[in-house]
């Protein structure tokens, strides 16, 4: 049968299209710079490329990190910071919601390029990666742009030297006076709030790990709590790992069949995962920290409820897990279930 309109991606997609997904990001990048004192961000040039340090050098903050996310998220998304809680404790939260999910976290936000140059290494995040284009992921969505000006983030303790830049800029094909790059270290406050602010993006992620069809997703919510400031990186990802596994709660919007958004409902929480169950620096430890070596399925939110916007049918899946928080954030002996 030949298709006479185009499918939910397709409509998706091509009002997506219409977003420049850098230049929307460019625009959040201009404003931290502008209120870089502010923010407490500094601005520096190398290679002819403009870096944004939110927590290498620099203090950065909670309304830093919020920026973070906007600009990853192609400011496609509503973010925001909201009050959590972990046991009897009020924590920051992080709370953010798209309308165009597929654009705004899997062809921005998703952390899919590892920038690997000499001794220098971080994972890039944003939409410069839809101008890279270096991970199958961009035509398995089908998603293109060519900008004229791109963004990306760098989770570093480190900001990025001339050959760390040149390389950048080459793959994405742009000149380096029309890049911005924002580096903030996992172990700090605007780098631990621009990971939590990835529920929505894991629960995304995790969809198309499983099958699910990404063009069924009209929109979607997420909120996770925020860890403390770890000492280190490698105790960061621990915590921020934490944060949406066992304390992200993601609410999506779907289309279509009933029977197969309940039966991804029931794969989509991390509590589906034989690795569930422990603190994420312990399931690391254990793995040698070699993230191939743990369940794929164990990356995605703690709790995910699905709605479909067409039979109205819902689903609640998962739960947070207090128990484990309070061990990661706190320190304190977990008790018995």
């Amino acid at each position: 049968m030949s298709k006479t309109q185009p499918d939910a991606l397709d409509l998706n997609l091509a009002v997506a299209g219409d977003f420049d997904l850098n230049q929307r990001a460019m625009q959040v990048a201009d404003r931290m710079a502008r209120r870089a004192r502010e923010l407490a961000v500094a601005v520096s040039y190398v290679g002819g490329a403009r870096l944004i340090d939110a927590g290498v050098n620099q203090t950065g903050g909670i309304e830093a990190g919020v920026m973070l996310v906007r600009a990853c998220m192609a400011d496609l998304g509503q973010v925001s910071v909201v009050p959590g809680r972990v046991g009897d404790c009020t924590v920051p939260a992080v709370a953010v919601y798209a309308t165009h999910p597929v654009a705004a976290c899997m062809a921005s936000q998703y952390a899919g390029w590892q920038i690997n140059v000499g001794r220098y290494l971080a994972m890039g995040s944003g939409p410069m990666r839809v101008a890279a284009r270096t991970e199958p992921l961009f035509d398995q969505i089908g998603f293109a742009q060519s900008p004229n000006c791109v963004v990306g983030l760098l989770e570093a303790s480190r900001l990025p030297d001339e050959q760390v830049v040149e390389a950048i800029v080459a793959a994405c094909g742009v000149e380096a006076g029309r890049t911005t790059l924002l580096v903030a270290p996992t172990a700090s406050v605007a780098g631990s709030i621009q990971v939590v602010g990835r529920s929505l993006e894991t629960a995304l992620h995790k969809l198309h790990e499983i099958g699910f069809d990404l063009d069924r997703v009209t929109g979607g919510f997420g909120v996770a709590p925020v860890p403390p400031v770890a000492e280190n990186d490698l105790a960061a990802i621990g915590r921020t790992n934490d944060a949406v596994l066992y304390g992200g709660q993601v609410t999506l919007y779907v289309r279509g069949d009933d029977d197969s958004m309940l039966e991804a409902g029931r794969r989509l929480p991390s509590s589906a995962s034989p690795d569930y169950g422990e603190p994420f620096a312990e399931i690391f430890k254990r793995c040698g920290h070699d993230f191939y070596k743990i369940d794929p399925m164990l990356f995605s939110p703690a709790a995910v409820c699905m709605q479909n916007v067409q039979t109205g049918r819902a689903c609640y899946f998962g739960r947070t897990n207090d128990r484990i928080l309070r061990c990661s954030f706190f320190a304190e002996a977990p008790a018995d279930p």
